[in-house]
């Protein structure tokens, strides 16, 4: 297999400074070291072209920096496209989570895909809907349809991006009023901490990959690092206690590869001003290997 790492270092889309840097400290933590020694062909394609919050200026208090964030994501489309269309691997490292509005949408250009979405917010909210007008928080909903139409159409692709049957979130704990509403409506499936708690990774992703794989070519994971229990990964913009373990994640990072339709991956919201020791991105990069085909010994010979 050959990966294509895609450095998108944004921080527009979010209210705290830093994740911008994310990229740098998944590479930094051995990342091309680590996918070559798991036997992939690997070429790091660099950073998407982004600007900083210096040179934008917010001019909807309700879709914050969204004249700079609509040409991120059309470029991000494009690379992530590109990579699919030659039979690659996108593996894409942020920045917040708004990056996916482009990185999900290229990987759609070429392949009917569904989506899972491990992330303590189901990122759901629209400009009517938000708290804060951030975008990270926006980026599902626009890709399953609704919200400002200036990203949920970048180009003349069919709305919705993604068909909302073939959505799961796992590990959403902190959920708007508005946001629930948005997802009644769609029927996007939802599976948060409390179905983890009750039933158990394993019946939670499989669920998700049934849920996903219905009449699609493949699946694309979108990996918010706060969908991890801050106890596990300090190194994020929004945390949330009380998520995911350290395990939890790697096994459901496992099974997903187990399907062999996993076609591409973001690594999203790795905030090293926030971490300690790299210790968030490190544990991105597992997670990385882990969804390729790494497994944790399973004690059999």
């Amino acid at each position: 297999m050959q990966i294509d790492i895609i450095g998108v270092p944004i921080d527009l889309g979010a209210d705290r400074r830093g994740v911008d840097m994310g990229p740098s400290a998944i590479r930094y933590a051995h990342l091309q070291k680590k996918l070559q020694e798991l036997g992939c062909t690997v070429q790091d394609l660099g950073n998407v072209e982004v600007a900083i919050a210096e040179m934008c200026k917010i001019t909807d208090l309700k879709m914050k920096y969204i004249d700079c964030i609509e040409p991120m994501s059309r470029r991000i489309a494009g690379a992530v496209a590109t990579s699919v269309q030659a039979g690659h691997f996108p593996l894409v490292l942020g920045g917040d989570h708004s990056l996916s509005i482009g990185s999900v949408r290229g990987a759609a250009r070429v392949k009917k895909i569904g989506v899972i979405w491990i992330d303590a917010h189901p990122d759901f909210n629209t400009a009517e809907t938000t708290p804060s007008g951030n975008i990270h928080g926006m980026s599902l909903a626009l890709l399953a349809g609704l919200g400002d139409k200036r990203l949920v159409q970048l180009w003349d692709e069919a709305v919705p991006v993604i068909d909302p049957a073939n959505i799961a979130i796992v590990g959403a704990r902190d959920v708007d009023s508005g946001e629930k509403a948005n997802l009644q409506k769609t029927g996007a499936l939802v599976m948060g901490m409390e179905q983890v708690d009750r039933y158990g990774m394993v019946a939670v992703i499989e669920k998700a990959i049934e849920r996903v794989s219905r009449n699609t070519d493949g699946i694309y994971l979108s990996l918010d690092m706060d969908s991890l229990d801050p106890d596990h990964a300090p190194g994020v913009g929004t945390p949330v206690p009380a998520g995911l373990t350290q395990r939890e994640a790697h096994l459901a990072c496992e099974m997903i590869a187990e399907t062999r339709k996993l076609i591409g991956m973001d690594l999203v919201e790795v905030n090293p001003i926030l971490d300690g020791q790299n210790k968030t991105a490190a544990l991105a990069v597992e997670f990385a290997l882990s969804a390729l085909g790494r497994r944790i010994w399973n004690g059999k010979l």
